[in-house]
């Protein structure tokens, strides 16, 4: 019944009740998964890969629609890389989603074990969060991850894709329930918002009659902003990917060379691409115009501080805002560093806290920047692209938590549970 009250026109209920009921049939799924066998949710996210696959067809000629009305809407370029679907992103979003079956399930975990003098037995137990609200921007294949790694911890999840992209994600999600309902878990374990909307977003901030435990934003700094600002339930969400690969005077040249190149160039539209090249002076006359020609070939705009540009001549000029800026375009600043306090010191200044990477062989080095730069992932010798959940062998991810409290990094299933403790007694009184 809330299936088909939830696909009603919002003229003949109203967005707001459509909403409620919504939320309503998330809170009653959301019970239903916690209490489902791991077999069973496994069963199901192996069959929403399966109908992912069969749907393929009808998924593209979606996509084809959103994309044909994003370019005649102006969207940005960036956007658009992250709306388009492929048969060959469709099967990587199918197998993302059997990668999701395949990693151990998360739910009902002993973390912690201990016994107490009076002999009480305490258990800190892993258990789903609940109902989850996602809410997202031209990326339909979240709906896919998303929809995995809540039914793979236990959570319901409401989901609410751009209005760019909600003919894909409709087309998707209509895969992923057949594949729900297939192993008997409910539907409603995985809904969609089906219109585009905007007020949507503000009631589900309201948390739908206290159904939504957690609502994750994934989009753009207006879309998080908003979500942080108005949201009356929990948030967890990303500042944006202001990432910086540092190469240090100690690096090998041949790894800086492919690892800057890999770090802006492998996919510059996610949000684990390098933004800011900081090289050190010690550095910066052997390596930095062989680094800055292998990006310029590779079609990469270089904006630079003054000793960059003496050392590479026509490359543009850094403004002070190039510092901080997520471009998601082939486009990167550098800038010139005296030693690894400075590019520490201008990561922490103009960096937003999600990935930074260093390119050095001295073993202290790579000690100072991991230890100093507080950072949700630090890699060193590697490229700022591994900021990635699957690569993290989490399955995939539903975002990267830049903030400090539950998660940070990749949130993958194991991330998407708290804990609850379970006591056992003899017989104990309190005295």
């Amino acid at each position: 019944m809330s299936r088909d009250i939830g696909r009603m026109d919002d003229a003949q209920l109203g967005l707001p009740s459509t909403m409620l009921d919504m939320g309503r049939a998330a809170r009653a799924a959301a019970d239903a998964l916690r209490l489902s066998l791991a077999e069973t949710r496994t069963r199901a996210l192996i069959a929403m890969a399966m109908r992912l696959r069969a749907a393929s067809p009808a998924i593209l000629a979606a996509n084809a629609k959103d994309l044909a009305a994003a370019h005649v809407s102006g969207l940005p370029g960036p956007m658009l890389d992250r709306l388009a679907l492929d048969a060959g992103r469709v099967v990587a979003m199918a197998d993302g989603v059997t990668a999701v079956a395949d990693i151990p399930d998360p739910v009902g975990e002993a973390l912690e074990r201990w016994t107490r003098p009076n002999g009480l037995d305490i258990a800190r137990v892993s258990a789903p969060i609940g109902v989850i609200a996602m809410i997202y921007e031209a990326r339909p294949n979240v709906t896919a991850d998303a929809a995995a790694l809540c039914v793979r911890s236990g959570n319901a999840v409401i989901l609410r894709g751009g209005s760019e992209c909600l003919g894909s994600s409709l087309a998707i999600h209509a895969a992923l329930a057949e594949g729900l309902a297939e192993a008997g878990l409910p539907e409603a374990g995985v809904q969609i918002v089906r219109t585009p909307d905007r007020a949507a977003v503000g009631l589900i901030l309201e948390g739908l009659g206290g159904a939504v435990d957690l609502v994750i934003p994934r989009g753009g700094k207006g879309l998080v902003e908003r979500v942080q600002r108005e949201a009356r339930v929990a948030v967890l969400g990303h500042a944006e990917g202001v990432n910086h690969v540092y190469v240090h005077a100690s690096a090998d040249p041949d790894k800086a060379r492919a690892i800057v190149l890999n770090a802006k160039m492998r996919r510059v539209s996610v949000c684990g691409a390098a933004e800011t090249l900081l090289i050190d002076t010690n550095a910066a006359a052997n390596m930095l115009p062989v680094i800055a020609a292998d990006l310029t070939a590779a079609g990469c705009e270089l904006r630079g501080d003054a000793r960059a540009r003496a050392l590479v001549p026509g490359i543009n000029t850094a403004s002070e805002d190039d510092w901080s800026a997520e471009y998601l375009a082939p486009v990167i600043a550098v800038r010139v560093v005296d030693g690894a306090d400075e590019a520490i010191a201008h990561i922490g200044r103009y960096g937003s806290g999600h990935t930074d990477a260093i390119v050095a062989e001295d073993p202290e080095v790579q000690r100072l920047f991991s230890t100093k730069v507080d950072s949700a992932i630090v890699l060193i010798n590697a490229s700022t692209q591994f900021a990635d959940g699957g690569e993290f062998g989490f399955g995939g991810e539903i975002g990267i938590a830049t903030g400090r409290l539950h998660a940070r990094g990749p949130v993958g299933a194991r991330q998407l549970t708290t804990y609850r403790y379970v006591v056992r007694g003899t017989g104990q009184t309190r005295p």
